[in-house]
């Protein structure tokens, strides 16, 4: 299968590391137009330098920075074709009692808040043109109860998100669907082995097929369903997680064999 999207202009936020840099390159190999979009302005020039893309700041929590990001890429390069959100944060897997609302709100406002906001103004203008894809990075972590007790329900609200805004924007042209990570390599998830917070062996013996996702592997599903070829999709959620989601409830029959 090739997937073509040359003439396509794709923003991807939070794309000048882990699953969105895995995005930005598998969407420029298949000819797109893209611009990365990432609160670390210095590491998305890098990333826009390495792949022949556009840079541009933007903080998904602060509204004025998304409103001024979208007004500078119209001004370049006219209207976004597709939208990939990708920027994000991770939590601490702490109980109740020790997780502080500051940093319960600040997942919150990020992973799904953020979400909420770039699909808005640039899912807006897609709706007015009559054409356009949205692509929401949530996780298994919001189909399944764990101790992530703002990023799981970010992630769950990512997914509802996803569903309410194809139905709301399917008829006039616009698909969004959703893509939900299982454990992947990136570095987001190195530094939590780095502190041991977190052991390969253990995520990996928790997945059907044995191991860790790759970035990529999200990546060429994300590209899947912004390209032609997922014309007729919209309001799913794919889960990518090396069979994470299927694996878990052989534990009460003594784990997989």
């Amino acid at each position: 299968m090739t997937i073509d999207l040359a003439g396509k202009t794709v923003l991807i936020t939070g794309g000048a590391s882990g699953i969105g840099l895995a995005c930005a390159r598998q969407l420029v190999a298949c000819g797109a137009k893209v611009v990365i979009a990432d609160k670390n302005l210095e590491a998305a020039q890098r990333v826009a330098a390495e792949l022949n893309a556009l840079s541009v700041a933007m903080d998904v929590g602060e509204e004025s920075s998304v409103d001024g990001a979208a007004t500078d890429i119209e001004g370049r390069l006219g209207f976004v074709d597709v939208l990939v959100n990708c920027a994000g944060v991770l939590q601490r897997t702490l109980s109740p009692g020790e997780l502080t609302l500051k940093e319960w709100d600040f997942v919150a406002r990020i992973d799904l808040r953020g979400t909420y906001l770039c699909c808005a103004r640039f899912g807006a203008r897609m709706a007015q043109r009559g054409q356009g894809v949205i692509v929401n990075i949530a996780s298994v972590a919001g189909m399944r109860s764990g101790p992530l007790h703002s990023y799981a329900p970010s992630k769950a609200g990512v997914i509802n998100l996803t569903e309410c805004l194809a139905g709301e924007w399917g008829p006039k042209g616009v698909r969004v669907n959703c893509v939900s990570p299982g454990f992947t390599q990136t570095p987001a998830l190195d530094r939590g082995f780095a502190t041991r917070a977190l052991e390969v062996q253990a995520l990996a013996s928790h997945s059907a097929l044995g191991r860790l996702v790759h970035a990529e592997e999200i990546a060429h599903a994300v590209t899947f369903l912004a390209s032609d070829w997922a014309s007729a999709i919209t309001g799913i959620n794919l889960p990518v997680d090396a069979g994470h989601l299927v694996a878990g409830s052989w534990g009460c029959y003594g784990g997989l064999r």
